[in-house]
């Protein structure tokens, strides 16, 4: 172990401390949901990075998740034709990644159809509740959340109503750190040629958030009630279609409305991003600073975070813009302009892997409003106690992923073989 990753060990510390530091209940903390939680994170990340025979496992993930992604592809291809190929035409996020979306959302309501992923959910549900001691709605919610995205609060509607405010912020961090098999697509489009293994990496940092998104949460907002599911197994509700075809269709259709929900948010925040900074240049001008932009404001409110999570001071300023960016113009144009640092070859393959596992979140703005929006539109009676623990548990989230990357850094070993990033610049 060198001492970039004694580093992020001493990160995952420095990130806990600082969201016990914002605690609305300092005294309370359930330090049984911390120990198991960073435990679980950790003996994951051990399978991931050091159990024997692990490393074939993992390739064998990512080259099964690639030939399933060059199968999504088929589709795109006979729409759009040679647009749909980036070899010609070079990379264009509307043709070659968003599309992706669509297919997975179809195959993921397929294997609901089928009761594969309710299977799988009620696995992750069922270590989450019984090593944390939490609740069976806020785990289910949570293990919901490593495969979709906002909709997992509808695995558990009929328990909303009667949520305690801790566990509201549970769920919503749950649905900011990690990311939607939906959208994983469109990362691994954009990092697969100069990152080999990206599919497996990004999936097991979703998976590694998950555990880390309860421990921020709690910290943050511990448990002062008594939830109603706590110690209990939670039914898992979700819409059944009346056949597979049904279902495929059913997903298709969410894929649709998910892209044009990205669009539309990539669209305007890019373009009111783009507008303050255009103000913001011109405010700096007048003291010398025409470059200020609120990435760079960001960059330097991360820089230090990049430094503690292991990144090399040489890079952690562009993480730390990476990161900023993230946090206000969600994480597509953060992942799209890491590839772009690894075609150049300005990172190390420490800091690509570093940085690939802390931006593996929802944790922006943007998706603080859908993620509340979308709850409070199950459970309206309850929008005031949502809106009051969104913004805590926006922060909880990035620092979730903040510790997701610190854990990446901490197991890093440039010899591994799952390590396989392009770092000399591309011709």
């Amino acid at each position: 172990m060198d001492h970039y990753n004694l580093i992020s060990l001493g990160g995952i510390i420095a990130l806990m401390a600082i969201a016990w530091l914002f605690s609305t209940h300092h005294r309370q903390i359930n330090l049984r949901v911390i120990v198991f939680g960073v435990g679980l994170q950790l003996a994951l990340a051990l399978l991931v990075f050091r159990a024997p025979g692990s490393h074939r496992t993992f390739l064998w993930l990512n080259d099964t998740v690639l030939d399933v992604f060059e199968s999504a592809k088929a589709g795109q291809t006979f729409l759009f034709g040679s647009v749909a190929d980036p070899a010609k035409v070079g990379f264009i996020l509307a043709f070659q990644a968003l599309p992706l979306a669509i297919f997975f959302s179809a195959l993921m309501a397929l294997l609901y159809h089928w009761r594969i992923m309710p299977l799988v959910i009620r696995g992750f549900s069922w270590v989450f509740s019984r090593l944390m001691r939490i609740s069976g709605a806020e785990s289910l919610c949570a293990a919901s959340n490593i495969f979709v995205g906002v909709e997992s609060a509808t695995a558990i509607r009929p328990h909303l109503p009667n949520m305690t405010r801790s566990e509201f912020c549970t769920i919503l961090t749950a649905g900011m750190a990690t990311v939607a098999s939906t959208t994983l697509g469109i990362y691994v489009s954009m990092l697969s040629s100069t990152f080999e293994t990206i599919a497996g990496h990004l999936i097991s940092a979703s998976i590694l958030s998950a555990p880390a998104a309860i421990v921020m949460s709690k910290l943050l907002v511990p448990e002062t009630g008594e939830p109603r599911t706590l110690g209990k197994a939670t039914a898992f509700h979700y819409d059944k279609q009346p056949g597979a075809v049904a279902a495929i269709i059913t997903g298709a259709m969410a894929g649709v409305k998910l892209v044009v929900g990205i669009c539309a948010l990539l669209i305007a925040f890019l373009g009111l991003l783009a507008l303050a900074n255009l103000i913001l240049g011109g405010v700096g001008g007048w003291f010398g600073a025409d470059n200020l932009s609120i990435q760079m404001i960001l960059g330097y409110v991360f820089y230090p975070l990049a430094i503690v999570i292991g990144v090399p001071p040489g890079d952690a300023a562009e993480v730390g813009r990476l990161l900023g960016e993230r946090f206000v113009a969600t994480e597509i144009p953060a992942y799209q302009a890491l590839a772009d640092n690894i075609k150049s070859g300005a990172f190390t393959p420490r800091t690509v892997v570093v940085t690939a596992y802390a931006l593996c979140g929802f944790a922006h703005v943007a998706s603080m409003a859908i993620f509340a929006g979308g709850v409070s539109a199950l459970v309206p009676e309850r929008r005031k106690d949502i809106a009051a623990v969104a913004p805590r548990a926006l922060l909880a989230a990035t620092l979730a992923c903040l510790m997701t990357g610190a854990v990446a850094g901490m197991f890093f070993d440039a010899s591994d073989t799952i390590i396989q990033v392009a770092t000399q610049p591309a011709p």
